[in-house]
């Protein structure tokens, strides 16, 4: 079904604050839950609700932190966010970014002991929007295999990036460092759906299409994607002096305790390289060249990284935000989890 952004904001913010989280946190979650659904990055939206009203309830997300901001350089510094919800602590971490990259031309902000931020996107818009170009990292829980092995080690490890064209225009791009992010399975099951056999691995290693049998996410491109999680795992995890690797703790371990996880964001200010206009000139010049190539076969048109999100979202906004029926049922209901998802393994059953 279809609801209005209001509405579906209301909804998830409800359903949080019923959980625990104070209305501030709460509004600040359900609008980053919003965004993605109305890009139709449907695996980081409502489906996350009941499992962080599960978290939040049971005491392992801080409904009241003590965020303590520490200046490490004139370009540096770490946000100490004490297990905060992980959309509240990135959100606040890019803004102190944002404020040193404007004074300063760079910003390098960590940010440790957080919880699961959502999709990077969002605050990486932040910066764009500021006139700035914003990159993310953050860790995950420990899901994929590494390219040629058969154990699990890394996370899905996500990084985005975004830069300002001119007036309003912004490129977006945000990507998991797996064929797909585990929310995608989610999302998946959700749904009753199969998933390619690309995907995923079940318990005995082999390619699976049933969503409730991965056992073991895969890395994009193999090699490539690999190295890419190890480098954000080592950025956004042993940077910050955080557990690393297999160390990270699983989402669905135990819902009594913070996740302790690690993100970090590096802001540019373009004024500080060349022209500002200049700049900003030349990012919508790339986005019209790159529309403008003739299309292969198969294709109707050549888009710029995420501008079939922009789309997707100007017509969400336009017409009713997509949600699953049955997570429809559960926000508009009293409970606040209809099951546990403190399963002990790394996949949500």
């Amino acid at each position: 079904m279809k609801v209005s952004r209001e509405i579906l904001h209301e909804l998830i913010k409800k359903k949080l604050t019923a959980a625990g989280l104070q209305d501030e946190h709460a509004a600040i979650v359900a609008e980053v839950l919003v965004f993605a659904d109305a890009r139709g990055i449907h695996s980081h939206g409502a489906v996350r609700v009941e499992y962080y009203a599960e978290r939040i309830s049971r005491g392992g997300t801080n409904c009241h932190p003590e965020f303590r901001f520490e200046q490490t350089g004139p370009c540096s510094a770490v946000l100490h966010a004490d297990n905060a919800s992980g959309q509240v602590a990135a959100k606040l971490g890019m803004e102190h970014a944002i404020t040193m990259a404007r004074e300063n031309g760079v910003a390098v902000v960590g940010i440790r002991q957080m919880g699961h931020s959502g999709a990077l996107s969002w605050f990486v818009q932040q910066a764009a929007r500021a006139g700035l170009i914003g990159l993310s990292v953050c860790q995950s829980d420990p899901m994929v295999v590494p390219f040629g092995g058969a154990e699990i080690y890394y996370g899905t490890n996500p990084l985005a990036f975004a830069a300002p064209g001119e007036g309003d225009e912004i490129v977006t791009f945000d990507m998991a460092t797996t064929v797909q992010a585990w929310g995608k399975i989610l999302d998946a099951r959700s749904r009753h759906e199969t998933i390619p056999d690309t995907w995923a691995v079940d318990s005995q290693g082999k390619p699976t299409t049933d969503p409730f049998a991965v056992n073991a996410l895969l890395p994009a491109a193999g090699p490539k994607g690999y190295g890419l999680m190890m480098m954000i795992d080592m950025l956004s995890g042993i940077l910050l002096g955080l557990p690393f690797g297999k160390h990270v703790s699983s989402m669905y371990e135990d819902l009594t305790a913070g996740r302790n996880l690690g993100q970090l964001h590096l802001v540019i200010n373009p004024a500080f390289f060349s022209a500002q206009d200049l700049f900003r000139r030349h990012i919508s010049d790339t986005l019209r060249e790159l529309n403008a190539i003739t299309p292969a076969p198969g294709f109707s048109r050549v888009y710029y990284p995420g501008q079939n999100l922009d789309l997707y979202e100007k017509e969400s906004l336009k017409n009713g935000i997509e949600v699953v029926d049955e997570i429809y049922d559960y926000l508009i209901s009293d409970a606040l989890y209809t099951r546990s998802y403190q399963t002990g393994t790394p996949f949500a059953q």
